[in-house]
């Protein structure tokens, strides 16, 4: 795991690439990759690249970036881990390939070489990389298809910067900070900046599951050799026949163990992590666990810590509590902003418990992440369809479900949200239904002048109306058939891929963990969708089963509660003025957030 940027001047009329700014780029990631820096500068100067390195595979200096081929064609800024290395290695070895390096980097150097564009088709893990091709003048850059791993891009038709963080690019001083008033006002909407948009109208996030080629004079190929949406469907078969779930399961953990550093599991009180840590400790090793304790939950039903001590018991981990208080939260409160690469209501969770790992000496640490989505965890899956259900009685009814809205919106505003006024304007489909479930907000609760989302009114009109209402929905709308496939499709390439694994990615990098998520991955997703597609769909209890020996039946038998951190505890306000200012809740946190983020920003 690694910190990548790089510049490329493709235009005659473009300036050369600056060392000054890909250096200031780079150190900006320094916790992204404290164990060494690269920079490497065509003898022309049309084209930059440069690295920060998380020693994880290969500890050597063989494993430095940007990495080159032997003849000096080819050069490589590779952040994140690919799975099916060693077998791609052996198949690339008997086709007479000769290899320095023990890493995955120069797997993904050779394989280029070889199958340019197509070489992503034969990727398994997290990735975003670029590649330049002295020959050819062309740079080659690709994300995963989850995008786990973030790529960030800025093209001012000249030249192209790109980097794995939003800041980093900022950073380097020469692209423009001028905000995207649809990036904000999907924060407002979501509780985070929904892809390809950023805070930043001159930055974009690259497209998961997707490449690029540009060369000289700016002459661009495209592809996409994969999506969430094509593995759902069965679009793309399953590339490795599991004899059932288990075998898949224990085939993902043990490629996600893969690592010349110890390899630890970030455990909770619920099936998904608890289901890994059974499973990393049948795959062998010794097995560390790390688990947060809240002093606010201690002694509660809402403390993860007895159960996660239990379930490490049981499978001989090497376990530590991390305890967390009030003061521990306003001490870490400003650092935790300041890690933030983009405004987000999530994230403190998995922050603190990269932090709690970090100091443990971990560099590695697996996640339950993916399971709600692909299991059907989420209270969603029952939800929305029910929702559609009630709506769709009443969506011919022309204007009927505005008209309702108005009336019942300033009722339930002095009760609760108001965004249920709409279940009948918007409920009718599934994607207006997950708009209501997971929306923070609605596009009628935006209006600056009426709300206390303190947004800049000069971008009312084009936030709300070129992005909120009608984009929100063509963004998030699946192509997937079924009720199930469609919302598992909305969940992972919404609120999974645009906040929890891009938490997930800053968090972690803040505290110079890698952090890998083996049930977001290709080959089981592949099988798990071919099993649905053959009549049967996988669920949490099905996950829970492939522990062996069983986990404990009350973690099991449990009610899905999901992991919470007490910031309502710990923001309450000390005295009445301060209550009847505050917001509560999660939209109160979320206004704190920005307006911390964008003082850090100033």
């Amino acid at each position: 795991m690694c910190g990548i940027t790089g510049i490329y001047s493709y235009a005659d009329s473009a300036s050369p690439v600056d060392r000054a700014e890909l250096l200031r780029m780079r150190e900006h990631m320094m916790q992204r990759g404290p164990d060494g820096a690269g920079l490497w500068v065509a003898d022309d100067q049309r084209v930059g690249l440069a690295h920060r390195r998380l020693a994880i595979i290969d500890l050597t200096a063989d494993g430095a970036q940007p990495m080159a081929t032997a003849d000096g064609r080819f050069q490589i800024v590779f952040n994140g881990e690919i799975y099916n290395y060693l077998e791609l290695r052996t198949q690339l070895q008997s086709q007479g390939v000769l290899f320095k390096s023990q890493t995955d980097t120069e797997v993904l150097l050779q394989l280029y070489a070889r199958h340019g564009a197509a070489m992503c088709s034969q990727l398994r893990g997290m990735y975003a990389f670029a590649i330049w091709d002295t020959l050819e003048q062309s740079l080659f850059l690709a994300r995963d298809p989850f995008g786990i791993k973030p790529l960030y891009i800025a093209d001012d038709g000249h030249t192209l910067r790109f980097a794995s963080q939003v800041k980093a690019l900022l950073a380097g001083g020469a692209v423009p900070s001028d905000r995207d008033p649809q990036g904000e006002y999907g924060y407002w909407v979501w509780g985070h900046v929904p892809e390809p948009h950023t805070l930043y109208a001159a930055i974009s996030a690259f497209k998961p599951g997707t490449w690029l080629k540009i060369a000289r004079n700016g002459q661009v190929q495209d592809g996409q050799f994969d999506s969430v949406a094509d593995m759902l469907q069965g679009d793309t078969p399953p590339a490795i026949p599991y004899a059932d779930l288990r075998a898949a399961l224990l085939d993902s953990v043990g490629h996600h163990l893969i690592a010349d550093v110890p390899v630890g599991v970030f455990l909770s009180s619920g099936i998904d992590s608890a289901t890994l840590a059974a499973l990393a400790a049948e795959c062998g090793g010794k097995l560390r666990t790390v688990t947060l304790g809240f002093e606010e939950y201690r002694g509660t039903e809402a403390d993860e810590s007895p159960m996660a001590e239990e379930v490490a018991r049981q499978y001989g981990a090497d376990h530590q509590t991390v305890w967390i208080g009030k003061q521990d939260f306003e001490h870490a409160f400003e650092e935790f902003i300041d890690a933030m690469d983009q405004p987000s209501a999530d994230g403190l969770n998995t922050w603190l418990v990269s932090r709690a790992a970090s100091q443990l000496g971990l560099k590695v640490a697996i996640s339950g992440l993916g399971g709600d989505e692909f299991f059907g965890g989420y209270p969603s899956f029952q939800q929305i369809p029910k929702i559609r259900r009630l709506a769709s009685h009443f969506a011919a009814i022309p204007g009927l479900g505005k008209m309702v809205r108005q009336l019942s919106a300033p009722v339930l505003r002095r009760f609760t949200t108001e965004k249920y006024a709409g279940l009948l304007e918007y409920g009718s489909t599934l994607q207006g239904a997950y708009q209501l479930r997971r929306a923070m907000r609605m596009p009628w609760e935006l209006d600056c002048k009426k709300t206390k989302t303190n947004l800049d009114c000069n971008y009312s009109e084009q936030g709300v109306h070129e992005y909120v209402d009608p984009v929100s929905r063509r963004v998030i709308q699946s192509s997937a058939s079924e009720d199930f496939a469609q919302i598992s499709h909305l969940e992972a390439t919404q609120y999974m891929r645009n906040q929890l694994l891009r938490d997930s990615d800053w968090a972690s990098m803040a505290h110079s963990i890698e952090l890998r998520v083996p049930l977001v991955d290709v080959a089981l997703t592949q099988f798990i969708a071919a099993q649905r597609l053959g009549g049967y769909q996988y669920t949490k209890q099905d996950l829970a089963a492939a522990a062996n020996p069983a986990l404990p039946t009350k973690l099991t038998n449990r009610p899905k509660t999901g992991f919470t951190v007490p910031v309502r505890d710990w923001m309450k306000p000390t005295n009445s003025a301060q209550t009847k200012q505050a917001e509560r809740g999660l939209r109160g946190w979320q206004r704190s957030v920005l307006g911390a983020y964008q003082g850090v920003q100033a």
